[in-house]
């Protein structure tokens, strides 16, 4: 049985971390699953069919914990040189996860800790469960988050506050984590896919390709002055107008009719 479980409705992807006795923990095996899968859904999404693509993606965990931290026996016995492998294969699923063309949902439903939290800042925003905790601990274990958490923590919350959780390790509730701006919402646990696969339908709903070239100017402008990312923007922008979506959505505006976008 693989770790990682797939549901897929419509345009909306589910995807299940399915290791529940070991609290959905990260261990080598399930990064590389991780990785795999959303490699999947690029390919899929970019070389397939456009009106069959995945449009967004609900990542979640199985069980009580949405991924309670890495490993900690398989990281217990690692030399530096297997502790950069296992960093640098954290940082390129995390990194996969930014650059795909769609929008990725994490719902927290459960303990996000250390690389949980980790994988849950890499997804595009985040919805927690009013029973959630969050938080990047490495430090009571004498080392520092290793998939990116320092980064994107900061990016997230602002270095002030990034780094109070980063040197202390301590545990956010879900309402603290939502007043600092860490997650988009709480909401009651029973409802949170409810209310993820609400937003991920309405995601999906809309222009698929204007979806892909916001997330990328996004992405890539927040590591730019604000002209050169507001020349990304003004390029990402004109090249819509060139695109079968563009026509349809403006179209069927003119017309106050529905709009069904092709990803054309």
């Amino acid at each position: 049985m693989g770790f990682v479980e797939r549901t897929q409705s419509g345009h909306v992807a589910t995807l299940t971390i399915n290791r529940p006795d070991k609290l959905n923990a990260l261990s080598a095996e399930v990064v590389s699953e991780l990785a795999s899968t959303f490699a999947m859904l690029v390919r899929e999404s970019t070389t397939g069919e456009p009106s069959c693509a995945t449009r967004a993606v609900l990542l979640t965990g199985a069980g009580k914990a949405f991924v309670a931290g890495a490993d900690i026996a398989a990281m217990a016995t690692m030399t530096t040189t297997e502790a950069a492998r296992f960093s640098e294969a954290g940082h390129a699923l995390c990194a996969g996860i930014e650059a795909a063309p769609f929008a990725v949902i994490a719902a927290v439903n459960g303990f996000a800790l250390g690389g949980g939290l980790e994988l849950a800042l890499a997804c595009d925003f985040i919805y927690a469960a009013d029973t959630a905790k969050v938080g990047l601990p490495e430090v009571t274990l004498g080392v520092i988050p290793g998939f990116g958490g320092t980064q994107r923590l900061a990016r997230r919350v602002g270095v002030g506050r990034a780094r109070e959780l980063v040197f202390t390790g301590r545990m956010v509730a879900a309402e603290e984590a939502l007043r600092i701006g860490l997650v988009n919402e709480v909401v009651p646990a029973a409802e949170l896919l409810e209310r993820a696969g609400k937003v991920a339908a309405q995601i999906a709903a809309v222009g698929p390709l204007a979806v892909t070239a916001a997330k990328r100017a996004m992405l890539l402008g927040t590591e730019a002055s604000l002209g050169p990312a507001c020349e990304l923007e003004r390029q990402a922008f004109a090249a819509l107008f060139g695109t079968e979506d563009q026509r349809t959505g403006m179209s069927a505006f003119l017309a106050k009719q529905k709009t069904s976008f092709a990803g054309r």
